[in-house]
């Protein structure tokens, strides 16, 4: 067992399935870091043997025991209404309430250091450096505009395990009241307020293809993040837009035709 892990979580069949790509494109780039997927009880066992086969160590994580009231304030409805994403869709098996068992990461003490990364992304090339980051560490959540470096997004991000951390954490999460607008990213940002932050490369969010494609440059990304809407959804509003990225994640997901990444063209301006 090394003392780095690559960290995911999983909390449905759509997740793992996605998971598969995630995976597949950490193996890929030589790491010496365990691969470990934190599953909650809602995730098949069959779902879990094609991870298994990539090489990931599978670890159940059970949803946060929260009070019925919090619950009630972060589930998909009530929290969709308060606090609507209005850049993007969500898909229907997206269950905000789940994202906090993220927080299950700091339990996994047998580890010195973690990078965290969100089942709907894909590494391209070795990010074992990041394991030498402070906690915390995470990319600002930039999409659409420079203003946006102020926020982190909890896609990718770096943590060193500890019980005591869990423990305090669990004690600021769930008060009367309280609300976390984007669930684990909000509460994230308000836990570790000095957060240091990684290039946006590490963490580059698909909608950066079409609003700022000036910043988009393979030679430089690193992790490619599919918020909002996933690159395997039937449905997929933007797919014509994104299709390179949507291309991108089926090679990876099946192993098959993976791309010279320095290689591929840059999006148009207008794109």
């Amino acid at each position: 067992m090394s003392e780095n892990a690559y960290v995911t979580l999983v909390t449905n069949h759509d997740y793992a399935d996605a998971a598969i790509a995630l995976v597949r494109s950490l193996a890929l780039t030589a790491t010496d870091a365990d691969i470990v997927v934190m599953h909650t009880g809602a995730v098949a066992d069959s779902d879990l043997e094609p991870l298994r086969a990539l090489g990931a160590l599978c670890v159940e994580a059970a949803l946060l025991d929260t009070s019925p009231a919090f619950n009630a304030r972060h589930g998909r409805a009530r929290l969709h209404a308060n606090a609507p994403f209005t850049k993007g869709g969500k898909p229907a098996f997206h269950t905000p309430l789940d994202n906090f068992a993220k927080l299950r990461l700091w339990q996994l003490d047998t580890y010195r250091n973690c990078v965290f990364i969100d089942a709907d992304a894909i590494v391209l090339r070795n990010i074992d450096r990041l394991f030498g980051y402070p906690e915390f560490s995470a990319a600002p959540n930039v999409y659409e505009t420079l203003a946006d470096f102020h926020r982190l997004n909890s896609g990718v991000f770096t943590a060193k395990p500890s019980q005591t951390t869990f423990a305090s954490m669990m004690e600021r999460l769930d008060q009367p009241d309280i609300f976390w607008r984007r669930t684990d990213q909000t509460f994230l940002q308000s836990f570790f307020p000095d957060w240091h932050g990684l290039p946006v490369f590490d963490n580059m969010l698909q909608y950066v293809w079409f609003n700022m494609p000036e910043l988009w440059d393979w030679k430089s990304v690193r992790v490619v993040h599919y918020q909002y809407e996933k690159p395997w959804q039937a449905d997929h509003p933007k797919r014509d837009r994104l299709r390179p990225l949507i291309d991108l994640w089926n090679a990876y997901r099946t192993g098959e035709d993976i791309p010279d990444i320095d290689a591929l063209a840059h999006p148009e301006p207008g794109s």
